[in-house]
């Protein structure tokens, strides 16, 4: 059982959130690493520094998150960080056990009721977006079950319903001490959004020119162990002011509360 902080990172066995793992581990932190598929997460835990722990776990379901979030309680009895890196860029309308639109379950609901499971441990909160949120629409009544699916959009319209409780959550937690705030890492070549046919030989051709996740790591660690400031966005290293429907972000939460069975 890991004693004292614990830094947990979603996500953690390839890409970005490997590099976040590493740079976190090199620092003495204890480093949760979470990870779908168990086999690769063991090999990702295998070749990082210091000490790393792994945790399955399946973010696309309430039931996997809620599970998830068991193990977690389990191994850590403060969480200096959360970091939510894990999203999905999916090429087809998929529905998940819980009939909800499978980017929308990992990009958007897990992320939301992992923060409520963990609140009690937290001490800070990082999650990974992208600047493509700018252009997403959230329709309460059609994005979650992905009705409105598009293979480019429906990535930025889960990130940002995602987006959309950012102050929510800054709010919510302002009395307890804990603090969350969100960030473009730049755009990182990493295995996100690949796919067969036409489009997906063009995407490798152009994520050839694009920035290690290295370097996406970086502004991810700066801001996980930055102890002051809350409820902003960041686009790399600077901080963006970021006009939100305030009357939408409620409805976006209450509607994940609803379906996450939170309350």
């Amino acid at each position: 059982m890991l004693l004292g902080m614990s830094v947990v990172v979603t996500g953690g066995n390839r890409g970005i959130g490997y590099a976040v793992c590493e740079r976190l581990a090199r620092t003495g932190r204890r480093v949760v690493l979470v990870a779908r598929d168990p086999a690769r997460g063991a090999a990702a835990v295998r070749e990082l520094p210091g000490e790393v722990d792994l945790v399955a776990g399946d973010l696309s379901t309430v039931a996997g998150v809620r599970i998830l979030a068991e193990e977690l309680r389990r191994l850590c009895p403060e969480i200096e960080v959360l970091v939510h890196n894990a999203g999905l860029w999916p090429s087809r309308r998929v529905l998940t056990a819980d009939g909800v639109e499978e980017a929308f379950a990992v990009n958007h609901l897990a992320p939301f009721l992992l923060n409520h499971l963990l609140e009690d441990r937290l001490r800070r909160v990082v999650q990974v977006s992208a600047g493509l949120f700018v252009k997403g629409k959230a329709d309460p009544e059609r994005t979650a079950y992905g009705l409105d699916f598009h293979p480019v959009r429906t990535y930025a319209d889960t990130k940002l319903c995602n987006v959309l409780t950012l102050p929510l959550f800054a709010r919510r937690w302002q009395d307890a001490g804990v603090t969350i705030d969100a960030l473009h890492p730049g755009v990182i070549r990493t295995g996100l959004g690949d796919r067969g046919g036409v489009l997906g030989l063009v995407l490798k051709a152009a994520k050839f020119f694009w920035t290690a996740p290295e370097h996406g790591a970086t502004p991810v660690v700066r801001l996980a162990l930055e102890e002051k400031g809350s409820g902003r966005f960041f686009n790399v290293d600077k901080e963006l002011p970021v006009h939100l429907d305030q009357e939408l972000g409620e409805r976006i939460w209450r509607q994940a509360a609803a379906l996450t069975g939170v309350g």
